[in-house]
């Protein structure tokens, strides 16, 4: 059996707590998008023609969301310095904000109206900006080879593009992988969302534990202190 390339597995797990993360904010923080910004603008200019109470929380992610790019950017050069493992790093931090979004939601769970600018809610909608905030960074900084995990537009367009060019006989086999590339990532973002809807649904906010253990396993998996470790015992 053929090994699965580590940049498409990482991408795959990342698509899928992306879906999954932004559709627990969605659902629990009145229609907050946590991993992409896109969707965050449509929401304020629709809610600011027709005000309603989720407004706050909205404008409140964008600070969230860009101080952790800047705090991941200089935490990646500092490490880079250091001659530190970049990506077990940045994960923890992201796992860091993950949880706080997590315990601070599920302390007033579930999030009605009455709590749309009480302090506890704005907080964690901040911190789940900022979780996401770090995997998008992470993304352009640590894992270019992987297709984006967060934003699907751009990797169904791809993938359309590819796929015709398929059909008709004019790809080569570098197209052919990045078919694959971006295929699997779309799918598990699907999935993610999927499943962050329905976790929420009867776990409220302790669905997230779900993208927390994910971001364990990776932060397991690239540990350098794992990886000397079994690299020694493959040698006795």
């Amino acid at each position: 059996m053929p090994r699965i390339p580590r940049a498409t597995c990482q991408g795959v797990a990342m698509s899928f707590l992306a879906g999954y993360v932004d559709t627990v904010g969605f659902v629990a923080l009145f229609g907050l998008f946590t991993a992409h910004v896109t969707g965050n603008f449509v929401l304020i200019g629709s809610e600011l023609a027709n005000p309603s109470h989720g407004v706050l929380i909205k404008f409140l992610a964008f600070p969230a969301f860009i101080g952790s790019v800047i705090l991941t950017r200089m935490a990646v050069i500092w490490l880079e310095r250091s001659n530190k493992p970049v990506l077990p790093y940045v994960l923890m931090l992201q796992l860091l904000f993950l949880l706080a979004f997590m315990v601070l939601g599920q302390s007033i769970a579930p999030v009605g109206v009455a709590d749309a600018r009480a302090t506890t809610a704005l907080l964690a909608g901040m911190f789940g900006a900022a979780a996401m905030g770090v995997q998008n960074a992470a993304a352009r900084l640590i894992l270019p080879q992987s297709a984006p995990s967060t934003v699907m537009t751009g990797n169904v367009t791809q993938l359309v593009i590819d796929v015709v060019d398929i059909v008709r006989g004019a790809a080569d086999q570098s197209v052919r992988q990045r078919c694959v590339k971006f295929f699997w990532p779309i799918v598990a973002f699907g999935v993610g969302a999927v499943s962050g809807a329905f976790a929420y649904r009867y776990a409220l906010f302790l669905a997230l534990l779900l993208p927390a253990a994910i971001l364990v396993a990776m932060i397991w998996t690239e540990y350098p202190g794992r990886k000397s470790g079994a690299a020694t015992s493959s040698t006795l």
